[in-house]
Formats: C-alpha cells, sequence, structure tokens
C-alpha cells in the first residue's frame, strides 16, 4: 500500500524531507507571490464575470490541495486568464451574468472540470494532452490574449460593451463609445503605463540604485499592488465614485465559504463540452509551465498524478465558492524565480491570501475596476506571441495553416469555437501526416553496410531489386497510401523481382494494415515478384507471428537489409 499512497500523495515524499532551509525559501516565495496574487485574483475574477472575491477564494483551498497532491514543486494553482475568459464564455450562454444562478453554474463548471481531470488521472490518460499540438495552442493563447484584452477596454473607458469575439466586442466598443467616462480612461491608461514601465523599466532603475536582487524581485512583483494602493486612494480622496468611476464595491470580509454546486442534469450538459475543453487546456498549460520548471531543477513531474491534483484543486474550488483553476505561467515562474523547494510554498502563499479576505477586503471598496482591466491587460499581452506564426511558416506550412486557423477562428468566433477547432485540427493535423508517410527508396552506401535514399545520396542500387524504408507505424490511416506507393514502383518497371519493405522505423502494424499488407503480397505475386521484410522488430515480428501472412508471403524475413540484398541482389 505504501508505494501507492506516495503516488498518490506526493506530499508524503517531499514532506519527509522537509527542513529549516526549505522552509525559509517557502516562506519567502510565498510572501513575494500572495503580494502578486492579491491584485490579479481579483482580476481573473472580474474577468470571469464573477465578484472580485471570488477570485481570492479561487486561489486558497485549491493551492492547499494541489500541495497535497501535485507533483510540481514550483507549480502555483489559481484562476489564469485564459480559463477565467473561457468560464464567461461558457456561462454567458446559459444563464445571466451576476445572478446567483451564474455563480452556481461558475461553481458547477469547476466541480465537472474537476471530475474530468480526477477521472482522466486515475485512468492515466494523461498522455491526451498530447493531441494538441503546441503550436495550436500557442495560436490559441495568442488569440484568447488579444480577446481578453479587447475585452477589458471598457473598463479602461468606463463604458458598458458586450461580446466574446473579437469582432462583437469591436462593433460593441465603437457603438457605446460616446458614453467614454474620461476620468476612469485616465485611470486606466495611467494604470496600464504603470504597469508596463514596472514589468520593463523598474528593475534596470533599481539595479543602477544598488539594490539587491530580492528587494528588486519584491518591488516588482509590488507593482500591481502599489497601483491597486494609490489608484483606490484618489478614488476615495476625490469622491471619483460619484463622478462615474465604477469601483469594486463591498467584498465580504470572510474566509471561502463552504458552497455546493448545482446537481441539476440539465445544467451539467450544458456545461460538459466547456468542462472538457477548459479541462483539457488548464492540464495543457499547466503540465507545460510544470515541466519546463522541473527541468531547471533536474526533478519529475508525473502528468497522470497531475491530473489528480489539479482535478482535486478544481473539486474544492467548486466547495469553496470559486470557480475553474489551473496552474498559471506568470505566477509559477514568480514562484520559482522567488526560491520555492517544495509545494508547501503554495500552501504559504494561501494562507496569506487568506488573511487578505479576512482583514484587507474593506480597504478595496473604492478599488477602481479600470485598475484591474489594467491589471489582465498587462498580464495577457504577455501571453500574446505572433512569433509563431514566421516560426511555423518557415518549418511547416501544414502548422502554419493550422495555428492561423485556431487564431482567426478563435477571433471570430470566441474561445470554445477557437478551442474546439483548435483540438480538431490537432488530431486532423497528426492523421493527415501519419496518413501519407514519408517512404524512400533507399540503396547501399558504397564500402559499407548502410542504406540511405535514392534522391539523396550516391548510392548502389539493382534493378531487379527495389527496397522501400517505411518511415512510419503502418495502420488503418496509411495502409491504403502504402499500397499505392509499392503499386505505382512496381507496375511499369518489368525488370523488378524482388520488393523489400525495410522496416526499422516502424513500431506497429493493425489489422486494417496487415490485410493491407496481404493484399500488396498477392498483387506482387501475380506480377511475379516476391515480396520480403527486414529489419523487423521484435514485438511487431511477435504480432505478424499470430496471422497467417508470414506463411503466405512469397518471399523471406531478414534480419538486417544488408543480408537481404546480399542473398537477393544479382551485382
Amino acid at each position: 500500500m505504501r508505494p501507492d499512497l506516495k503516488r498518490y500523495l506526493p506530499i508524503l515524499t517531499w514532506g519527509r524531507a522537509y527542513n529549516k532551509s526549505a522552509l525559509s525559501n517557502d516562506l519567502m516565495a510565498a510572501f513575494i507571490v500572495t503580494i502578486m496574487l492579491i491584485p490579479q485574483s481579483l482580476a481573473y475574477a472580474l474577468l470571469a464575470g464573477l465578484p472580485p472575491e471570488a477570485g481570492l477564494y479561487a486561489s486558497i483551498v485549491p493551492i492547499m490541495l494541489y500541495a497535497v497532491f501535485g507533483t510540481s514543486r514550483a507549480l502555483a494553482v489559481g484562476p489564469v486568464a485564459v480559463v477565467s475568459l473561457m468560464t464567461a464564455a461558457a456561462l454567458s450562454n446559459i444563464v445571466e451574468q451576476g445572478t446567483m444562478g451564474y455563480a452556481v453554474a461558475a461553481l458547477s463548471l469547476a466541480g465537472l472540470s474537476g471530475i474530468i481531470l480526477l477521472a482522466m488521472g486515475l485512468l492515466r490518460l494523461g498522455f491526451v494532452a498530447n493531441f494538441l499540438s503546441h503550436p495550436v495552442i500557442a495560436g490559441f493563447i495568442t488569440a484568447s490574449g488579444i480577446i481578453i484584452a479587447a475585452s477589458q477596454l471598457k473598463h479602461i473607458l468606463g463604458i458598458d460593451a458586450q461580446g466574446h469575439n473579437l469582432l462583437d466586442l469591436v462593433i460593441s466598443l465603437v457603438k457605446h463609445l460616446p458614453e467614454i467616462n474620461w476620468i476612469t480612461t485616465v485611470i486606466g491608461i495611467i494604470a496600464t503605463g504603470f504597469l508596463f514601465w514596472v514589468r520593463k523599466g523598474l528593475k534596470p532603475l533599481l539595479k543602477r540604485l544598488g539594490l539587491g536582487p530580492t528587494l528588486i524581485g519584491i518591488a516588482v512583483k509590488a507593482g500591481p499592488v502599489a497601483v491597486v494602493v494609490l489608484t483606490t486612494l484618489a478614488v476615495w480622496l476625490f469622491g471619483l465614485a460619484d463622478q462615474g468611476v465604477k469601483i469594486v464595491g463591498a467584498v465580504p470580509q470572510s474566509l471561502p465559504p463552504l458552497t455546493l454546486p448545482s446537481f441539476s442534469p440539465a445544467l451539467l450538459n450544458q456545461l460538459l463540452l466547456p468542462a472538457i475543453l477548459i479541462s483539457l487546456i488548464g492540464f495543457v498549460e499547466s503540465i507545460s509551465v510544470a515541466q519546463t520548471l522541473a527541468a531547471k531543477k533536474r526533478q519529475r513531474i508525473d502528468p497522470d498524478q497531475e491530473l489528480i491534483g489539479l482535478g482535486a484543486a478544481n473539486i474544492g474550488a467548486s466547495l469553496t465558492g470559486g470557480f475553474p483553476v489551473t496552474g498559471g505561467f506568470s505566477r509559477s515562474v514568480v514562484n520559482f524565480d522567488a526560491g520555492a523547494e517544495t509545494p508547501a510554498a503554495g500552501a504559504f502563499t494561501a494562507i496569506g491570501l487568506a488573511i487578505a479576505a479576512l482583514a484587507l477586503t474593506p480597504l478595496i471598496f473604492f478599488l477602481p475596476k479600470a485598475t484591474l482591466a489594467a491589471t489582465i491587460i498587462v498580464a495577457v499581452l504577455s501571453l500574446v506571441d505572433f512569433s509563431i506564426l514566421k516560426r511555423s511558416w518557415d518549418y511547416s506550412k501544414a502548422d502554419f495553416a493550422a495555428v492561423s486557423a485556431t487564431i482567426l477562428l478563435t477571433l471570430a468566433l470566441g474561445v470554445e469555437a477557437g478551442v474546439s477547432a483548435g483540438v480538431a485540427l490537432s488530431i486532423l493535423l497528426h492523421l493527415y501526416k501519419s496518413s501519407r508517410p514519408h517512404i524512400a527508396e533507399v540503396g547501399q552506401v558504397p564500402g559499407t553496410e548502410h542504406f540511405r535514399n535514392v534522391l539523396r545520396h550516391d548510392v548502389i542500387t539493382d534493378p531487379n531489386v527495389v527496397t522501400l524504408r517505411v518511415d512510419e507505424s503502418l495502420y488503418f490511416a496509411n495502409a491504403r497510401y502504402l499500397e499505392d506507393k509499392i503499386h505505382n514502383r512496381v507496375a511499369h518497371d518489368k525488370a523488378i523481382r524482388h520488393v523489400i519493405l525495410q522496416c526499422s522505423a516502424i513500431n506497429e502494424i493493425d489489422l486494417s494494415a496487415l490485410e493491407s499488407l496481404e493484399m500488396i503480397n498477392e498483387r506482387l505475386r501475380e506480377m511475379n515478384v516476391k515480396l520480403h521484410l527486414s529489419e523487423v522488430k521484435g514485438p511487431v515480428m511477435d504480432r505478424l507471428k499470430q496471422a497467417h501472412f508470414l506463411a503466405e508471403m512469397t518471399g523471406r524475413v531478414f534480419l538486417s537489409q544488408y543480408d537481404a540484398v546480399k542473398a537477393l541482389g544479382t551485382g
């Protein structure tokens, strides 16, 4: 039982070796991350269409649960921009924003997402994330970043605007532009400019002033807190709320409440597809960050256990007034850079946020929503990366088409359609590439036992023998392609007497491919040509021995390509 407990409860592994040094480093990291998360959590709740306190609630219990079940030492779990936007997009189609039903639907979405992630982890389905190609995910996140930034312009300008795709947002913003509140706009522009300066200009300035790296790190992370304090004071001192500046208002001064999601079959049915998409995107974002940070310290991430950790975090969010969460890029990098050694840093961060929820919420009554919008805009614009278009164009036109389509569909139709298209395109792209495998005709490199592509190398060939190397496993999608390739090569060359399939790159042959090989063997027999195999891998040979193909094959199976050519060649 013990190994199983350690597998499902990683805290039993790192907790046993916990010491004073790790405690000190984790507390410092937690302090820095807490400073950054207070305004960020409030802002992402706003983005999800929920009251600001929901952002704090979603950052407390989930991160504690992840500390128990997760395998990453540095991943910080909580609300993130893309998942918050997907939450708003999913819920706005079902219930009206600002109602009790909306909050319950958010709990239900988190709970459903948690169950999906937990089930995937227990069934060890972490490999599913591999079907989302990195270029497609990069395109989706870039388009989402643009939509998120555009959606926050209404708060910067102090106007009403609706829409979950770029076109609708732009039309709505233009329509309501005459209603602009100039005081709100000034606050929003100053806050946005200040936060950009904090990211780019504050660090070099503090270095020139001779401050140490620790103090510089705290000062840079405290930038959003500073702008929150200053703009809140300005609104309070000058009574700007009475002049149309929209503020956060009253925020409950309490720890996360105990809540229950809805178990209505009708609601859960409506939320199922968004929950699946949010789970997939959240897991891909989380696991990519976790693996990147773990590699820097030569640590190991278990994708299946990560699913369990994220599932527990989302279920925790659904039971404590939150909404869907995942591992965030910016907060995790800050956590890592600040020296976090174990997931306990996340638990300490949760304690800091709990203290903020209890003691600091009255202080944000006059916090302008424009400041939170500025926080979101500055955070998400770092996600926008159009360089993926150039890189994919230079490297693979098929990947470029997939990235471009994902970006355009996300911008035009919204995040749900965009991520659905991204998933579909990733799978179709894989199927397309594997359905047309690279098949090279090879010949012998003079003076060696090596065989290379006749189109790339000066090699020795035999007019009576054709060797084709298939650089892909054979399965239902590409079996017919191989049939056609062999037929086209042999049909018009009367000198050919032997065809050798070099199987060094074939890891599997499914039943459809086996039937194609039988068909190839029969057609070649009718042409008086023998079919041979070389360099067949052990597991593939084991499967072939269970069928009748080898007994009916006109040729032989050779251990190496060199042996085959030596036995069959005439030269």
